[in-house]
């Protein structure tokens, strides 16, 4: 039953994932786009928790949350780029 939802589960990340792209390509402000790649980061990180839990290994764990580390430095970065025009003051 675990393996029917998880499947389920990574259909709808995935279509998830096809939106924010399409979001991503077609966003009509650079915050619109921002925040799709935010998000597709997040959705990436559940597939990768997923795919975890599917086959049982910690090592995806520690994957997600070095991906999770870097994706909320980076989101920073470019909002702060967005706000100053500089990233290191």
């Amino acid at each position: 039953m675990l393996d029917k939802v998880i499947m389920a589960v990574f259909v709808m990340i995935s279509i998830a994932l096809l939106l924010n792209l399409w979001r991503l390509l077609r966003g009509p402000s650079l915050p619109d786009r921002i925040l799709a790649l935010d998000t597709m980061y997040i959705n990436s990180i559940a597939l990768i928790i997923l795919y975890g839990l599917l086959m049982g290994s910690p090592l995806y764990f520690e994957a997600a949350l070095l991906i999770a580390m870097l994706g909320f430095v980076s989101t920073v970065a470019v909002c702060k780029f967005l706000l100053r025009g500089d990233i290191i003051e």
